[in-house]
């Protein structure tokens, strides 16, 4: 029996084999004009769960940060450091990649 994923989980597109599941396969996050340049900062550094909640009203989508930014952010931790600059999707245009 495999797990349902809701459409906010880093999870929702990854292939399942029964119980388990395959490689983490990120869904898509369409650049847009409305994209914000972010230098992480001191409140956020490896914390891209307080920056999703933060931009979105849901730490859940911490992992959009690493799939909007796949050359920047391959670790979605570790390379959340104080400096980095990274994409910040447009809320709109994320909810409607997301299904949402």
């Amino acid at each position: 029996m495999s797990a349902e994923y809701s459409q906010y989980s880093p999870y929702f597109t990854t292939e399942r084999f029964g119980r388990f599941l395959d490689v983490l396969n990120y869904r898509s996050i369409p650049r847009s004009n409305q994209d914000i340049v972010f230098k992480i900062n001191r409140v956020y550094e490896y914390r891209p769960d307080l920056l999703a909640n933060d931009m979105y009203n849901n730490p859940q989508l911490w992992w959009v940060f690493a799939a909007r930014n796949p050359n920047t952010i391959r670790d979605p931790i570790f390379d959340f450091y104080l400096g980095q600059k990274i994409f910040i999707p447009d809320a709109n245009t994320l909810m409607s990649a997301l299904g949402g």
